[in-house]
């Protein structure tokens, strides 16, 4: 981008879009949606908080995500499957020595958790995140920082201790989620 010209520092952005045939009733193609837009900040920020900008150098890198199917959580599976995919791209520029070094400090891996019919549930798919009493969005990093949390009572306000129990088993799900990542991605 623009304001990093001549700083010696590089970018990660994203792109993000529901293809027409991802779900039951047809979308239309807009990545210019204030949502698609929403998504593809949280997207480009969660990659970046796993990359030392200053080794990547004046490069920008955008990882285009295209949901083909969409049930629940795409905004999750964007970031975590966005994830591999930087990560090889990183792995790929360094072995065309167009990196010094790979530029990633940690795996990173999200998830939705919530409360649906008062149970506490993991990756919540459509019909049980549109009926949620609570929705929750985790993004974390493999040594357990959070990147972002995004939580939204839709009848009633939910409470700090069921808070925690839903961050725990996003956490959770995380950790299984970059186990998996670490068997596809090797060296980082």
């Amino acid at each position: 981008p623009s304001f990093l010209k001549g700083k010696g520092s590089g970018w990660v952005t994203a792109e993000y879009g529901m293809l027409p045939g991802s779900c039951p009733s047809r979308v239309r193609r807009d990545a210019s949606s204030g949502r698609a837009q929403e998504i593809q900040r949280l997207i480009g920020r969660s990659l970046r908080s796993v990359v030392d900008l200053s080794a990547l150098g004046e490069q920008t890198v955008k990882v285009d995500c295209d949901v083909i199917q969409a049930d629940g959580g795409t905004r999750t599976a964007s970031i975590t499957g966005g994830f591999i995919a930087l990560a090889l791209a990183f792995q790929r520029l360094r072995k065309e020595k167009r990196l010094a070094r790979l530029p990633l400090l940690d795996h990173i891996a999200a998830v939705s958790v919530g409360i649906h019919e008062g149970e506490i549930i993991l990756d919540l798919n459509y019909k049980e995140d549109s009926s949620a009493e609570v929705d929750m969005n985790v993004v974390m990093t493999a040594k357990g920082g959070l990147v972002e949390v995004q939580a939204t009572a839709e009848r009633k306000p939910f409470s700090k201790p069921q808070m925690e129990k839903m961050t725990a088993l996003a956490q959770k799900g995380i950790r299984e989620l970059i186990s998996l990542q670490k068997k596809y991605i090797k060296g980082i």
